[in-house]
């Protein structure tokens, strides 16, 4: 089959089926556009969440013990898969930590050096909650370590939190997805219907459902990059010129992984896959159905 016909067909079909043509692409831009809104929020609150996670450190506080116990604990710490940075805060250091926090009232306080020495440790922002609780329970039930403390309840809520727009999110662009998908299913059917007189005289003249069906496929290929390019194009000038205007918090999000032609080379992707899917659907399903003898 000449490439030729066939994109000549796929494009022709948007003059015989213009407003089915024209509501495919319209679902499939509000779609990849929502999608594509929804991915670049989502990802700017994952680094939100990650670096308030980096934020939530692990403080050991220690007993009495000599210079080789103390370098022990340390190597041991360091071992540790999840920890990122060990810390060693002296008493001295823990008593000047204390009057700058509390002012120079507080001198006399710190003077009696009554604060035990300690080690704060970051943790891994990508670590779980529960790998954290085995390590905090491990440290605790070191003979060294008088008490540790760090900020369990927060980093619960941060996970539960993040773990449920997640969730929502994803069931949201699922939901999204699939109502793009049966319109351009929808289009691609209305367009076949319409062409089912020369679909029949093409099978009378032994063609194939495979030669028939390619343009259709065509057609759904360049609603799809059509509504792909209207996305990023939109996605662009909103949170470039526009929102930024409005809400100048806006202004600071970042693209992922800090280069914009990540998401928008996905958006596009994603929009010729739906478009792809939808029509190969719709002309495998409907172009067998189309009897010669109707």
């Amino acid at each position: 089959m000449s490439l030729g016909y066939v994109i000549k067909e796929g494009i022709a079909g948007f003059r015989r089926a213009r407003l089915a043509s024209f509501t495919a692409i319209f679902s499939l831009f509000v779609a990849i556009l929502l999608l594509g809104v929804l991915a670049r929020v989502s990802y700017n609150a994952y680094e939100v969440a990650q670096s308030l996670k980096q934020s939530i450190d692990i403080e050991v506080f220690l007993n009495d013990q000599d210079e080789n116990s103390l370098q022990d604990l340390r190597q041991n710490l360091e071992e540790q898969e999840i920890i990122q940075e060990v810390t060693y805060i002296s008493q001295d250091s823990a008593a000047a930590i204390f009057k700058e926090e509390f002012g120079t009232g507080a001198a006399s306080m710190a003077d009696l050096n009554f604060l035990p020495a300690s080690f704060r440790l970051v943790v891994a922002s990508n670590t779980a909650i529960n790998r954290v609780d085995s390590l905090v329970t491990e440290i605790e039930n070191h003979e060294n370590v008088d008490e540790v403390r760090f900020n369990q309840q927060l980093l619960q809520m941060m996970e539960q939190r993040f773990r449920t727009v997640a969730i929502a999110g994803g069931g949201l662009g699922i939901l999204i997805l699939l109502a793009s998908l049966i319109l351009v299913f929808n289009t691609i059917r209305l367009t076949i219907y319409a062409k089912r007189d020369l679909i029949k005289a093409m099978k009378l003249v032994g063609a194939t459902n495979g030669f028939i069906r390619r343009p259709f496929v065509v057609e759904g290929i360049i609603q799809g990059f059509i509504a792909g390019i209207l996305a990023v194009s939109v996605m662009f000038v909103v949170f470039r010129f526009i929102l930024p205007e409005y809400i100048p918090q806006f202004g600071v999000l970042s693209w992922p992984f800090g280069r914009w032609y990540y998401l928008s080379g996905a958006m596009v992707l994603l929009s010729i896959f739906m478009g792809y899917w939808g029509s190969q659907w719709a002309a495998r399903k409907f172009i067998k159905q189309t009897s010669i003898s109707e």
